[in-house]
């Protein structure tokens, strides 16, 4: 996958594509990200001007975006075109595993008050992290990276860590432990350490339905099967895992 990333601020993301998981992928040619100094296609290196209507602040201007896009494009790239807008569609685990289908991606960052409307002629979607302002689109572009980077084929040394993330399936995450096995008088759950795989896989189950319920309602899916919706039951009359375990029978499921 080859991302083009447009900024005024190149550093912010040389400095990113150092570490990680991006840094992994990028090393084992799955990924390749080419930073664009837009101030490098700026006439006389001005980025920005003032906005017109007396509205305050600063707007990046067309002239930058135009002609990087169009260098690009004579290299024979037609990337899908990514705005960094707070409006736009919220970056979710559904639209990270579209994007990994595309071949380019070039990510247009914006500073200040914006960019200049007319650079949306080139744009195919709009991308938020969420319903907030931040100073520019830099740390949206870093989060489409590594989110996308991640997904792709040959990057996780653990490929079955996709499977176990939040929002890859039904439910969200459930609680993590390594060694110590006992800190400060905390210790690991004994089912983690039991070698029980298939009594572990129900403690999982049950951890994810209930930080579901407990931390993001909304994404309680509408046809639960026979097992969860015995587990939903279980927690919402206040039993505990060990307390639900001990009188389950596979039958029930």
């Amino acid at each position: 996958m080859h991302f083009f990333i447009f900024t005024i601020f190149p550093d912010l993301i040389g400095c990113f594509l150092r570490y990680g998981i991006v840094r992994q992928a990028i090393k084992k040619g799955k990924v390749k990200v080419e930073v664009v100094d837009l101030r490098a296609y700026a006439p006389k290196g001005q980025v920005d001007d003032e906005a017109y209507g007396g509205l305050p602040g600063m707007v990046l201007k067309p002239e930058p975006f135009f002609n990087a896009y169009e260098e690009i494009y004579k290299r024979g790239f037609k990337p899908f075109v990514i705005a960094t807008e707070p409006w736009g569609k919220r970056l979710t685990q559904e639209v990270v595993y579209r994007l990994k289908n595309k071949k380019e991606i070039a990510i247009f960052c914006g500073r200040y008050e914006g960019i200049d409307e007319r650079v949306k002629i080139l744009v195919d979607e709009e991308i938020s992290l969420g319903d907030f302002i931040l100073s520019g689109g830099e740390v949206v572009a870093m989060a489409i990276i590594e989110a996308v980077a991640r997904t792709l084929e040959g990057v996780l040394s653990e490929p079955k860590s996709l499977e176990e993330d939040s929002f890859s399936g039904r439910w969200i995450g459930y609680p993590v432990y390594t060694r110590p096995r006992e800190f400060k008088g905390m210790k690991v759950p004994e089912v983690l350490t039991s070698g029980d795989h298939a009594k572990i896989e129900l403690w999982k189950l049950w951890h994810r339905i209930e930080n579901t319920l407990k931390k993001r309602p909304d994404l309680i899916p509408q046809d639960l099967t026979p097992l969860e919706q015995e587990i939903v039951s279980a927690l919402k009359k206040g039993l505990t895992f060990e307390e639900w375990i001990t009188s389950w029978r596979p039958s029930s499921s």
